[in-house]
This record gives C-alpha cells, structure tokens and sequence, in this order.
C-alpha cells in the first residue's frame, strides 16, 4: 500500500527564494491527508495535480499564520466546487473561532459540513482511527501551542505461502484467520493450520512523524521514535544557534540529533529561514550527525519504507 508525503512548502514564516510556507500531503492507499497549510496551499494542490475531493481531513499544528492562513481560501474553494462531503479540521483552540467569523462577516454558507476537532497539549492523543493509520498529536514547544503528528501505520496482514495455501485446498474463513495472525481452528476445537507454517511474517509497520515549529526538545522522542520518516523543521544553520533558541526553532543539527536519539530510519528537513539561499550547509550540519539526512523540496514525494 502506498504511504508517502509530498511537500507543497518549505520553507518558514516568510515566502522568498521560491520556496513557500508550510504545508504538506501525506498519503495513504486512496486518502489523502493536509498536514499545515501554508498561504500557497490550494495553489500548490493544484500545481502537484492533487485533488481537493481527495482532502478529508486537515490537521493544523498551530496558529502562526505561515502554518495556518491558507486554509479559508481552501475551504472557500471546496465551497466554489460543490464539496458536500463532510471536511474534519483538527487544530488548536481558536482556531473554530477564526474559521467561524470569517464566515459569518463573509456571508457564507458552506455547502458542505465543517467537524472541528480541537488539539491538545496532554501527551500522545490519538486523534484519528483510520482504516490504514493511527493518526496522533503530541506536544511540541513553540511560542504558542503547537502540536506534532505522527501518522502510524496499523500492522499489517501476513503474507500467504501460496504453494501450501494451493496444495492443501484450504477455505476462505482459514485463510482470513491466517492472515490475520491467528492460528485456524475447526468446528471441534482442534488446531488445523498454523500461523508459522502457512504464512509469512509480516512487514513491520511504517510510522511517518511531522515536528513542526519546536525548540530542540528530547521530551518528544518517545513519540517519535522508530519513525520510518521523520520530519523535523531546520530553520536555522549552527551560527544562528541563539536565534534559533530566541524564536523557539531549531538548527539543521539539533533536528538530526534528535532523529538519531529516536532511532528514525531518515531525515526530512524543512521549514528554512529566508536568510539561507543555498540550503546544502543545513544538509551537510545534519548529515554531520545523522547521515540518512535530506532536504525537503517543493513538488518532491518521500516514500515510508
């Protein structure tokens, strides 16, 4: 099944050197899921082909307009397209507020549904139970509140041994057992087929976790950890280390020293400061303490592996 997340921005709170403001798409087999949304968002949906009919859910980590001042226009034009299916935003307090009054001082009457759910500093909250993912927050120190999102994949189906499954005809209620990790067992309470001899373990499940706006912050590892991708914002090079620490933001280094403490498989950085044109001096920081470093680019998908 496809797990995936495509950057629409990434770069911070100013849009400049061509890079936009934070917004992203994780993917999963035919949902699509809006992480952040930056002011360039639909313009940047529309740019990478991605469908608005496809957005069921947006998730918001905070209210800092560069994560946030995207999302009325998007909402407005799901309005303009005759959206009628139900849209869930999952954001901040105030967040309902700001959504509302401009609605009401716009005159507008959504054809469509809005479900908002607010988010919580209170630790690891699961937030969504889809068919394919977990989706939780967990709380990151910015500014103002600010939550992270971790979408983690639920275990998967075990592998069938085709040639055993074949020679020995076995039925659909067996082979769903099997699938599913559990030993089949008849109508008189004997064990017929084991999980071990006719199936193959699984693949162990994927995890992608989103770290927006955040101090350099160990108290975020434990949930995290193990991520098959990790996206963790680098605003700032090891020579703007005060800055960084003075807008509750990270470097490019403390990003990768945390991804190694957590055990990530990779790296993603994003999130940059307007006062970097070249962004390898960022890449070559974190490659310094975890290899498995890239930068995030605009239009580029990174596959959970």
């Amino acid at each position: 099944m496809d797990f995936r997340v495509t950057i629409l921005g990434s770069g911070a709170a100013s849009p400049s050197r061509g890079r936009n403001q934070t917004s992203q798409v994780v993917t999963s087999g035919n949902n699509c899921f809006l992480v952040d949304c930056g002011e360039a968002a639909q313009i940047q949906l529309k740019k990478y082909k991605i469908k608005l009919s496809r957005i069921d859910h947006i998730f918001i980590s905070h209210l800092h307009g560069d994560h946030y001042l995207g999302l009325m226009g998007l909402i407005s034009t799901m309005h303009l397209a005759r959206r009628e299916r139900l849209l869930t935003i999952f954001g901040p307090r105030g967040l309902d507020e700001i959504i509302t009054v401009q609605l009401k001082h716009s005159h507008l009457k959504l054809h469509y549904p809005i479900k908002f759910v607010s988010t919580s500093q209170d630790g690891k909250r699961l937030l969504l139970d889809d068919k394919y993912l977990n989706i939780y927050s967990f709380p990151l120190k910015h500014r103002i509140p600010c939550t992270g999102f971790s979408f983690e994949e639920k275990p998967r189906m075990r592998n069938l041994i085709k040639e055993k499954i074949q020679s020995n005809k076995l039925g659909v209620d067996a082979i769903l057992s099997l699938r599913n990790g559990l030993d089949y067992v008849n109508d008189e309470g004997n064990v017929t087929y084991r999980v071990e001899e006719y199936t193959y373990p699984p693949s162990l499940p994927r995890k992608y976790a989103f770290c927006s706006d955040t101090l350099y912050d160990e108290d975020i590892i434990p949930y995290i950890r193990d991520s098959s991708l990790l996206y963790h914002e680098a605003t700032f090079m090891n020579r703007d280390e005060i800055r960084a620490a003075e807008t509750c933001h990270s470097t490019a280094a403390q990003a990768a020293t945390i991804a190694r403490s957590a055990g990530a498989k990779q790296l993603l950085l994003g999130h940059y400061s307007s006062r970097y044109v070249d962004l390898y001096p960022l890449l070559e920081e974190a490659k310094a303490i975890f290899e498995p470093s890239i930068l995030s680019e605009e239009g580029a998908t990174y596959w959970m592996e």
